[in-house]
């Protein structure tokens, strides 16, 4: 062995040998070491597994047996493919490499034909200890984790190994997106979407949102005058707009919202031929142009930077917006005539991308009022009978002024009919207009079926009023104003006064009239001109309870609305004509009685219907619109068309007057002259039935309706209407039962129908009675 024997040898080769002392009569080597067995008393081999390091059997007491390793090379065994070899003392297993495992199910085996070793899918046997963040990507014999589509290993995470973690990487900062150059992406959780960029829209077939999404340039608004209208101003603005359509750039959006609002400030400033176009066709333009603009301001909008954006016009016309991304929460957007308060998700609505922008918008006009002007008003039902309990008579209608600019308000929302959350708005206007019958309502623009409109207040209410300002919430978004409606409430009393009256003075009139044809005795000029004006004064009665009312009263009025408004026109002009002649003739007769009889017949008649005419001509020639009264078939008090009847009126009651005075005068001196001893008590009598005769013939009785301003003074109206309305009555009155010729006419009349014959004392009394006639000739004149 070639050394000194160690110590733990020493003490084994003296343990062998005192047990070979001992058993020297057995047929085994007492000797053999560990891992062997005996071969005779001299020999030793190493068990299966083991092997010495000289021979197969030694005899080498010193020998020991050593673990044969059988999976190193050389190797003696062999496991098969995918498999690994496992080296125990004394033998050997086979196991599957990592990754792999027994078709079986087991753990181990011992030669290459019991091998089914198979790949481990570790991605879906959760054996795998992948990141939430990642993805699991089976191998062969193996696994990987690595981000998903869309994710990046975080800084110092290697992408594969098993502590890899990813974050969101964001394609469209990096660049590493595949979105067209007409699109803008927008970065989502482990993707990237394509969306149109503002002020463009998706080409037909393409789908927003995908990699291939292809856009073009959205036509913001095409305008087009309405069927029928032909107006150059229209055709001019319509022409200017669609220019701006034409050369539209998103990056120059903000150029085009002023180029468009000072085309529609153009109009508005001077509409020209527009305010010629007949009032519901002028409506319909109005209503055009109104959706026009908020379509288009929407369109525009989403080609602005995100944030506010403001504009006044040199005119006036204001335009405030808010284009950004919705939030939570209110938001609130306001200028110095509207102030607007909601929360987004009103303003975006529930159908709209949360990834886009949201536009609100406020576009205050004030001249867009012009177009609105004499349009109808509907109040809320619950409105109008609260109305008809406060002022206890039914709603005939409501004369409306606009104290406010037209204020249009739009929304990234087009579903605005119905909203979840009402909407507050605050309204600037010129002025707080209070008294009976007066109020400061919100309204809205209300679009009709034939794309005309009207006011209407269904949905919205008024919160307060003051300084100039008026709060209001609605529960749907239009263009809406501050109007101040005079609300027209039935008068029952006053109605029946008026109906009964003027039934009455027909009766009346006809009655006068068959009276200056048919009696004789009082035929003259003033008989002339007594006959054609109870002719005028019937027939203006009779177009008066036949048309007057409309046939609705917050409608437009038709063609018989007009005829009759016209004819009413005519027939109390042509009356106060023939007013005015009596003051002609009486002053003859009275002033001037020895100097001429006055205008003949025919000149009479050519005042007193030629005049009127030319007047009603002239008007319906100027302003044929003046013919639309706000409540009944009467004329418009808008332009001062009024005046065409007031004027006149004012003129001629104004010189009977002086006539009426300068009469009463003479006739009191003429009193003295014919008898100076007449009882001052008849004087005064006959002087008092005389004055009041020529007040009811001049047409004085009047001079109450030129006093009747808004607010209207119940007792002067009631004076005015039963003055007026009894006029009839109280002509025949005074011109025929109190003339003395008339009441002998009417009592040979009367005999004759009785079958008797007119009596000598009749004709004595009657004789007697054309004495006194004659003394008191210039008082009958003055009849």
């Amino acid at each position: 062995m070639g050394g000194p024997l160690p110590l733990p040898g020493l003490l084994c080769v003296l343990l062998s040998l005192s047990r070979a002392g001992a058993q020297g009569s057995q047929a085994c080597a007492p000797w053999c070491p560990l891992n062997s067995e005996c071969v005779s008393a001299t020999a030793c081999r190493c068990k299966p597994g083991f092997a010495s390091s000289s021979t197969e059997i030694f005899t080498n007491p010193l020998e020991i047996c050593d673990d044969i390793n059988e999976c190193v090379p050389p190797m003696k065994v062999s496991c098969g493919k995918l498999a690994d070899c496992q080296n125990v003392e004394g033998s050997y297993y086979c196991m599957c490499s990592p990754g792999y495992e027994l078709l079986s199910g087991g753990t181990n085996f011992t030669n290459a034909s019991e091998n089914t070793c198979q790949d481990v899918n570790e991605c879906t046997s959760g054996q795998n200890p992948c990141h939430k963040s990642t993805h699991c990507l089976n191998q062969v014999g193996g696994y990987q984790c690595r981000c998903r589509p869309g994710w990046k290993p975080i800084p110092g995470s290697p992408n594969g190994p098993n502590s890899t973690v990813c974050e969101d990487m964001d394609e469209c900062s990096s660049g590493q997106h595949q979105c067209h150059q007409s699109t803008i992406c927008t970065n989502t959780l482990g993707s990237y979407q394509c969306h149109c960029r503002p002020g463009w829209e998706l080409i037909p077939g393409s789908v927003n949102g995908r990699n291939s999404t292809i856009c073009k340039v959205k036509p913001f608004f095409t305008w087009s005058p309405p069927p029928g209208v032909h107006s150059q101003s229209l055709s001019r603005f319509f022409d200017k707009v669609n220019n701006l359509q034409k050369d539209f750039k998103p990056v120059a959006a903000t150029d085009t919202i002023q180029n468009l609002i000072g085309a529609m400030d153009q109009l508005l400033k001077a509409p020209g031929d527009v305010e010629d176009i007949a009032l519901p066709v002028r409506h319909q333009v109005a209503t055009q142009l109104l959706l026009g603009l908020e379509q288009s301001l929407r369109t525009l909008a989403e080609s602005l930077p995100e944030g506010p954006f403001t504009y006044r016009s040199p005119s006036g016309t204001e335009l405030s917006l808010m284009n950004q991304k919705p939030g939570n929460g209110n938001v609130t957007l306001g200028q110095s005539h509207a102030r607007i308060h909601l929360d987004w998700a009103t303003a975006t609505g529930a159908g709209n991308s949360s990834t886009g922008t949201t536009v609100v918008g406020i576009l205050s006009n004030p001249n867009m009022g012009k177009l609105l002007a004499n349009a109808s008003l509907v109040l809320d039902p619950e409105k109008e009978e609260e109305l008809q309990k406060a002022h206890e008579g039914p709603l005939r209608g409501a004369r409306i002024q606009i104290l406010s600019p037209v204020n249009s308000v739009f929304l990234t929302n087009n579903d605005t009919e119905k909203l979840a959350s009402p909407v507050t708005f605050a309204f600037s206007h010129d002025g707080e207009i209070s008294g009976k019958r007066k109020e400061l309502i919100c309204a809205f623009w209300k679009i009709d079926s034939n794309k005309s409109g009207h006011w209407d207040t269904t949905g919205c209410w008024k919160l307060g009023s003051g300084n100039n300002s008026t709060t209001c919430q609605c529960n749907h978004l239009s263009s809406f104003a501050i109007l101040m409606a005079h609300y027209d409430i039935q008068d029952w009393k006053l109605e029946l006064i008026t109906k009964v009256g003027l039934w009455l003075s027909l009766v009346c009139l006809l009655l006068c009239i068959l009276t200056f044809l048919l009696v004789r005795p009082i035929k003259s000029s003033r008989t002339t001109v007594h006959l054609h004006l109870c002719v005028c004064l019937f027939v203006g009665s009779v177009v008066f309870l036949a048309g007057i009312e409309k046939e609705t009263p917050d409608g437009e009025a038709g063609l018989r609305c007009r005829l009759v408004a016209g004819l009413l026109h005519y027939c109390f002009l042509a009356a106060f004509c023939w007013m005015s002649l009596e003051g002609l003739v009486l002053y003859f007769l009275v002033v001037r009685v020895f100097q001429g009889q006055g205008l003949s017949t025919r000149w009479l008649c050519l005042i007193g219907y030629g005049v009127p005419l030319l007047i009603v001509a002239i008007s319906a020639a100027t302003a044929s619109e003046g013919y639309v009264g706000e409540t009944y078939c009467w004329l418009s008090k808008k332009h001062g068309f009024f005046w065409s009847f007031v004027g006149p009126l004012a003129l001629i009651i104004l010189c009977n007057a002086v006539i009426f005075v300068i009469t009463v005068w003479r006739l009191t001196q003429k009193f003295s002259e014919i008898n100076p001893d007449l009882k001052k008590l008849r004087k005064a009598r006959v002087l008092t039935v005389t004055a009041i005769a020529q007040l009811f013939v001049l047409g004085c009785t009047w001079v109450f309706g030129l006093f009747l301003f808004e607010p209207y003074s119940s007792v002067l109206t009631y004076i005015f209407t039963i003055l007026n309305c009894l006029q009839g009555l109280f002509l025949y009155v005074l011109l025929c039962l109190l003339n003395k010729k008339v009441r002998e006419e009417y009592r040979k009349w009367a005999c004759m129908v009785a079958g008797s014959k007119y009596s000598e004392f009749a004709s004595s009394t009657t004789g007697s009675s054309h004495n006194q006639t004659r003394e008191l000739r210039p008082s009958e004149s003055g009849m």
